[in-house]
Formats: C-alpha cells, sequence, structure tokens
C-alpha cells in the first residue's frame, strides 16, 4: 500500500509540507555584505541516501556570481535529474555559519512553525512512494528536468505531534547510524583489498625479487600470460524471447546484470536445454565471464567466475581455463590489471562500449610458476570477499529495515514503544541530531 493511501490511526493526521515548512529566501539587501568566507555545497558535495551533511567549500563572498541561499538548519533538496532520482539531499546542521549558498539546482526548507523535526522531513522526502510523486511532477525537457516548489509543497504529509516527532527521527537516525557503518565497513574493506592485491600480485607471497615487465612488476620467477594462451574463450548468445520454451527451465543464463561480485552463484534468467540449443552454450563451473558490451563497461570490468554450470549470452566472453591457472586466479588477476583493459575500449557503430576480441585474448596477467602460491593467493583474496559479501549484505538488510520503519512509523502502523532495536550496535541520544 502506497504511503498516500495508509488509514492513520487517531492522534495523526494528513497535513502539507508547505503548512510546515517554507522554500527559504535570501533576505532583502543581501547576505553577502558582511562576510569574507561563505560556506557553499556544491551538487557533487551533496550526499545521497541518506547521510545529512553536505561537505562545503569556504570561498570568498567575490567568488559566489550565484546559488541558492540557505540557513543553518535547512533541508536542501536535489531538484534536477537524476540528482533527484538518486536521493542527494542534504540537513545543514552543522554549517560554518549561519547562512550559506548551494548550487542552483537545490530547494531549501526550514520550518515555519515551531515543533518540527526536520530530521523527519528529510527522511520522508526518501520514501520510494514520496520520490516517484514528486518525480511524476518534474518539469523540462528530458534530461534536463526539474522538481517544481510546488512539488514538494503540496505532498501530504503525516502530522505527528512533536514528541512522537522525535522519537521517530531517533529510531531513523539510528538505523541510518548502522548503514552509515556498514558503509564505511565496506569502504574500508576495498581499500584493505586493493593494497592487498597490489601486494600480493607485484610482490607474491615468497619473498622473491621483482622484476620488471611489460606489464607493469612482478615477482621474478613468476611469467606473464596471455588469456588465450591460459583459456579457451568461447561467445554465448541469447534463445528468442519469443519462444516460451526456451526460458522455462532452470539452467542460470548470465548477463551483464548478474556480473556484480567476484563470484556467480545464480542469475536472474533461467533457460532450458532447447534454449541453450536454440542460441546460447553452457559453460562449466570455474570458468571466468567477462563483459565486453555494454554500459557496465564504462564505470567498472565486470568480471566474474562462475559457481556452476551456466548459459550466457551475446555480451559476455566465457574464459574456459585450459592450463593449472584457475578461474578464481584468473578471475582476480584481470581485476587488478582492469585498468590496463579498460583502456581497450572502443565504441561500436551504434555506440555501445565494446571491448575487441584480440584485446581480450591478447590480454596478459602475472601467473606464479609454483602452483601453492596460486591457491594461497587465491585463499587470501576469497577471505577478503566473504567479509566485503557479509558486510553488503548487513547493509541491505539494514536499508530494507529503514524502508520498512519510515513507512510504518510514519503512518502510525507501528509505535516505537512496539519496537525491539537493541541489536543495533548503534547508539543514539535522544534529539542530538534534531
Amino acid at each position: 500500500m502506497s504511503v498516500f493511501e495508509a488509514v492513520l490511526p487517531a492522534g495523526i493526521t494528513w497535513a502539507r509540507v508547505g503548512d510546515l515548512y517554507t522554500v527559504t529566501r535570501k533576505p532583502r539587501g543581501g547576505a553577502l555584505a558582511n562576510s569574507e568566507s561563505i560556506p557553499f555545497a556544491p551538487m557533487d558535495l551533496i550526499p545521497q541516501g541518506g547521510a545529512f551533511e553536505p561537505k562545503y567549500q569556504m570561498r570568498r563572498r567575490d567568488e559566489i556570481t550565484s546559488g541558492t541561499y540557505f540557513e543553518k538548519g535547512d533541508v536542501l533538496v536535489a531538484k534536477i535529474t537524476p540528482s533527484f532520482e538518486n536521493g542527494k539531499q542534504a540537513l545543514a546542521r552543522n554549517l560554518p555559519g549561519d547562512f550559506g549558498y548551494a548550487t542552483t539546482e537545490v530547494i531549501p526548507l526550514r520550518s515555519r512553525v515551531d515543533g518540527q523535526d526536520r530530521r523527519l522531513l528529510f527522511y520522508y522526502l526518501l520514501h520510494p512512494d514520496v520520490r516517484s510523486a514528486v518525480a511524476e511532477r518534474m518539469e523540462g525537457s528530458t534530461g534536463r528536468q526539474r522538481v517544481p516548489e510546488n512539488a514538494l509543497l503540496e505532498l501530504p504529509y503525516p502530522l505527528l505531534d512533536s514528541a512522537e516527532q522525535l522519537v521517530v527521527a531517533d529510531v531513523l537516525f539510528l538505523v541510518q547510524q548502522a548503514i552509515e557503518g556498514a558503509h564505511t565497513s565496506l569502504e574500508k574493506l576495498d581499500a584493505l583489498k586493493r593494497s592487498t592485491m597490489r601486494n600480493v600480485f607485484t610482490n607474491g607471497l615468497r619473498g622473491e625479487s621483482q622484476k620488471e615487465t611489460d606489464i607493469g612488476l612482478t615477482p621474478e620467477s613468476w611469467a606473464n600470460r596471455s588469456l588465450l594462451q591460459l583459456c579457451d574463450i568461447r561467445s554465448g548468445g541469447t534463445p528468442r524471447k519469443s519462444v516460451a520454451e526456451h526460458w522455462a527451465g532452470e539452467i542460470p543464463w548470465a548477463s551483464g546484470k548478474d556480473l556484480k561480485a567476484p563470484t556467480l552463484h545464480d542469475t536472474i534468467d533461467h533457460v532450458s536445454q532447447a534454449g541453450v540449443k536454440a542460441g546460447s552454450r553452457i559453460v562449466p563451473a570455474g570458468a571466468v565471464l567477462l563483459l565486453v558490451r555494454g554500459m557496465g563497461l564504462a564505470k567498472d570490468l565486470p568480471v566474474c567466475v562462475i559457481s556452476r554450470p551456466m548459459a550466457f549470452n551475446q555480451d559476455l566472453k566465457a574464459l574456459v581455463p585450459t592450463t593449472e591457472i584457475t578461474g578464481a586466479y584468473i578471475r582476480s588477476a584481470i581485476y587488478f590489471r582492469k585498468a590496463a583493459l579498460l583502456s581497450r575500449i572502443v565504441p561500436s557503430a551504434h555506440g555501445t562500449m565494446t571491448l575487441n576480441l584480440d584485446d581480450v585474448e591478447n590480454f596478459s596477467i602475472p601467473c606464479p610458476v609454483n602452483m601453492d602460491e596460486q591457491h594461497e593467493i587465491v585463499e587470501i583474496l576469497d577471505a577478503i570477499d566473504r567479509k566485503i559479501d557479509l558486510h553488503k549484505r548487513k547493509r541491505a538488510v539494514l536499508e530494507k529495515l529503514f524502508n520498512a520503519l519510515l513507512h510504518k512509523l510514519m503512518t502510525g502502523e507501528i509505535r516505537v514503544a512496539d519496537l525491539d532495536l537493541s541489536a543495533l550496535d548503534t547508539q543514539v541520544t535522544a534529539g542530538a541530531a534534531a
């Protein structure tokens, strides 16, 4: 049920955001005259997804020729696509001064009546139903659409009393802090993995001296091998979508959207044996799937090793190991050198990001001669990947909890007194972030 369709219990009524909040305007006479240094928040420093405070650039007043005036305590809502849809917004609690300026692409909102917890409005504007309703009212040409101020001010808003607002905001803040903690842990683990990969692929695990090669420093005994020397490189395909029996099976069929983790255990789509025969092919467990065509190449290099036999589409290449070097090792070594492979991307005739087969075949990775060393490297990297996966799953669970609580607490379906949040290891003092 949409938040706007909720039947509110006694004690909670519907209001409009505009009944409680107003758009902040620059005071007459300007706000720069007596200020030498002014905090400025550009769009790229406005957080998304729940973090409150933007980062500020301190600028001289003569450097600010345009921008949106806002005051300490304002909620800043990005109004241009796709920043709005991505949840870019801020709560200027710790503004270094009484006012600041931000990108012209935000709408600043401030309380117009006493007793409003601004955190609650901040969280409410993150609700999927709310964002969807506002997005439908965006105006302007495709790619440059903006949220009109009235789309925010006319939003229905559950009116909780001041005491309830405080405890609801505290609970949501508690969960958000836990989400931020999981995110911080992921950032640290990602940094650890990058450092570990750089160390093991350039120094090895045996304390060897290094040698300079055409792909950089490697341990003295190692050899650089091309993917064609290590693998049978295979192409996939897509069975006809119009033939239902092709897709009525249990065989995983991988595409670019599935390549989101180092190891792939299952896929979104599945095909039948008839579907494989009609337009795809199966590769064994331990093969590496590499995206060679698609927009996924614009941000990263989607590559994974599969834990079970799978079919795959034409946007991927399957690398089936033909030597003692395992798919798990090949996958990690490719990812370590991803910048070199991504530099070979070219646009196709239709503008699609593409890696040519020759570039894939001739791409070299450093390989240990000692197979025990290979297995030890894989074990080290797998241990880090397992920790990363654990924290990703923890963050996903917390994000689901936040969305559920946001909906149910704002509409009075549940009350804070009904909750047991003792499992969360983050503490917050009531009202500390208000």
